[in-house]
């Protein structure tokens, strides 16, 4: 495994509250790294520090070899952003941004990759329109082809897909998977889980400014028992019947119930036959293996009652 990225016991705090606190873990090369916490969890200052925008308190970060805190500038060039906010400019149009990249990184032939990123990104027919006229997605897949006007190793996508529809999201998770095709190594920050799930070869939980779990998202998903049933009731009142009568955890909201069976015949059975002993009547009754929301909440949930 040929890493790209080596971050060692990193730390940093604001006005003395310690926001990351002694992380560690290695993105390697082609990879698509996922950091995925809560809002506030500190994954754009942990994007900052990785980007050489923000100087981290103690720890390492090595970026391809390079050394942030010694050859900042050298990480600069082999290396891209796209952060939460698109960074595009209202008033040019979609071309005249691109361009503006390409002359701003002293590239030679800009005019060739700026064709080239208008074709791949579906953006020709919009490209002399002022972009204060661009739609979200619009927006967010010209602010991604401008991150790749210098064709980086390297890129960070601090939750590029914040604010946008399903439609436009899955749009970019596409591009997303095409540059990894191409040998781009990516790490990317999302409070979307799915999109972590849809995307990510590996994935790293953060929580509380330390990092709770990483791994394959095999691995990670080993960390609950495999094995559950949903079954769904008509009403609050049968839902709580059925988790008085067999445990589980209930979702009020959806009126479901979520039973560990480790996939048992025995056990499976031994939950319906309870339930039909009470005269408990299920509406839709669904085997599932844990997704990475399940393992997320659970860690969370338990740091938080090991407060």
């Amino acid at each position: 495994m040929n890493e790209v990225i080596r971050v060692s016991q990193l730390k940093k705090s604001f006005s003395g509250h310690s926001i990351i606190d002694g992380i560690d873990f290695v993105v390697p090369q082609g990879n698509i790294f996922a950091l995925i916490g809560t809002n506030g969890a500190g994954k754009t200052t942990v994007v900052k520090m990785m980007t050489t925008l923000l100087k981290q308190d103690e720890g390492t970060i090595q970026v391809n070899g390079l050394d942030s805190s010694t050859e900042a500038e050298k990480i600069r060039e082999i290396i891209s952003l796209t952060g939460q906010f698109t960074a595009v400019d209202d008033v040019l149009t979609g071309r005249e941004n691109l361009v503006l990249i390409g002359k701003l990184r002293h590239l030679k032939d800009y005019q060739k990759r700026v064709d080239t990123l208008l074709k791949q990104f579906d953006l020709q027919e919009a490209a002399k329109r002022p972009v204060s006229t661009y739609s979200g997605g619009m927006r967010r897949k010209l602010d991604l082809a401008m991150s790749l006007m210098s064709e980086p190793r390297i890129l960070f996508l601090d939750e590029p897909t914040t604010g946008l529809d399903p439609q436009a999201r899955a749009v970019l998770w596409q591009m997303i998977r095409q540059l990894k095709q191409k040998g781009v190594t990516i790490f990317l920050t999302t409070q979307y889980l799915e999109e972590a799930e849809q995307l990510a070869d590996t994935v790293a939980i953060l929580n509380k400014g330390k990092i709770a779990l990483q791994g394959s998202m095999a691995e990670v998903k080993k960390r609950l028992p495999q094995g559950t049933i949903e079954l769904a009731f008509a009403d609050q009142e049968t839902l709580k019947q059925a988790e008085k009568r067999v445990g589980g955890e209930l979702n009020e909201e959806r009126l479901t119930l979520t039973v560990t069976t480790n996939d048992e015949v025995q056990k499976i059975t031994e939950v319906l036959s309870a339930l039909q002993q009470q005269q408990i009547q299920i509406l839709g009754f669904a085997q599932k293996n844990p997704t990475l929301e399940d393992v997320f909440f659970s860690i969370v949930n338990q740091q938080e009652a090991g407060k």
